[in-house]
């Protein structure tokens, strides 16, 4: 049993461990080709350099760019994974959407991820609001370039209450919440981990420790259950357990859109009406048959699983369209 609790809990676990990149400045053009040049950008990130992706339009003119915010666990510029099966390359998909719209946009490897990695910090060092001030910093960065009039930040699930936290540090002209929680993060362990029908006693120990850390105490750790609470990662997990991501939506002062797909295994369409009801004046786009990595996929769960292993599968309809019409309505 605490094999296969240790198994499933290890995405979660993934997913406390991401951290945002701090980047500054251009560096030399890396590639050209579709409707953009793509340009490597690197900054000092401390113990190595961190390294994004700032996507101009060929035809770049006046008006807002993009800041993508990727997702919970190891998660690269691109929306790719080191987990095995987790390579749909959402977010590089949604720059290039944008691209071809004439919108310039910048995507990052987190602190840890992808080219970054040798800037990771102590596990023990870890918290949420770094995440929230790397984002700053690439928001600032976007900002400077030209023709960017203002940002947008996009953020993609975890990646998402990060916007609307960096949203109330800087000036920004919209947020766009993409497959993001609606409930504060012991709220959805909770569920996931009573889901797994753990032994009872089991259930009391992790509610205990939960308990213990929403209050801001640490707790002695739970032989099985490392993955997700060991010392080390205890810091991190008081850091984000109770930030509610509806209040954060609410207290954001630019305009909203919250895009969300009915078909998703990993965050619910009453997670995006729980934050519409924070923003009544949000705009909510429920995408038919969309999973979590944002692509059309079958309702058995095998099948839709098998979708975040092809990168070459096109964003589901809707999702472009959705985004493209909030960014024109922030330029006018």
């Amino acid at each position: 049993m605490i094999r296969r609790l240790t198994a499933c809990i290890a995405a979660m676990t993934l997913a406390l461990l991401m951290m945002a990149v701090v980047l500054a400045g251009a560096a030399r053009a890396q590639e050209r080709g579709g409707a953009g040049m793509e340009q490597e950008v690197t900054v000092d990130g401390g113990a190595a350099p961190l390294y994004g992706s700032l996507l101009t339009p060929n035809e770049a003119r006046p008006g807002p760019a993009v800041l993508l915010i990727a997702g919970s666990g190891p998660t690269d510029r691109d929306g790719d994974s080191t987990m095995p099966g987790v390579r749909p390359a959402n977010l590089k998909l949604i720059a290039q959407g944008l691209a071809g719209a004439g919108v310039t946009s910048l995507r990052y490897d987190k602190r840890a991820i992808g080219k970054s990695a040798p800037a990771a910090l102590n596990e023990a060092d870890l918290r949420f609001a770094t995440a929230v001030d790397d984002a700053v910093l690439f928001a600032r960065l976007l900002k400077r370039q030209p023709q960017v009039t203002c940002v947008i930040l996009l953020g993609h699930s975890e990646g998402a209450l990060i916007a609307a936290l960096a949203a109330q540090k800087i000036e920004t002209c919209g947020v766009i919440e993409v497959s993001g929680a609606g409930r504060p993060l012991g709220v959805v362990l909770r569920q996931q981990l009573a889901a797994q029908q753990l032994p009872p006693p089991l259930m009391a120990q992790i509610e205990t420790a939960l308990s213990e850390l929403e209050h801001g105490r640490q707790v002695a750790n739970i032989p099985g259950l490392e993955a997700l609470f060991r010392p080390s990662v205890q810091p991190y997990l008081i850091s984000q357990l109770t930030i509610d991501p509806a209040k954060a939506l609410a207290a954001v002062k630019a305009p909203v859109l919250i895009l969300q797909g009915d078909n998703d295994l990993q965050v619910s369409v009453q997670d995006a009406r729980l934050l519409a009801a924070a923003r009544p004046d949000a705009r909510l786009v429920i995408v038919p048959g969309m999973n979590h990595v944002l692509k059309s996929a079958p309702t058995d769960r095998a099948g839709n699983l098998a979708t975040y292993a092809d990168p070459g599968r096109p964003l589901a309809p809707g999702v472009m369209e959705a985004i493209l019409a909030f960014v024109r309505s922030a330029a006018r």
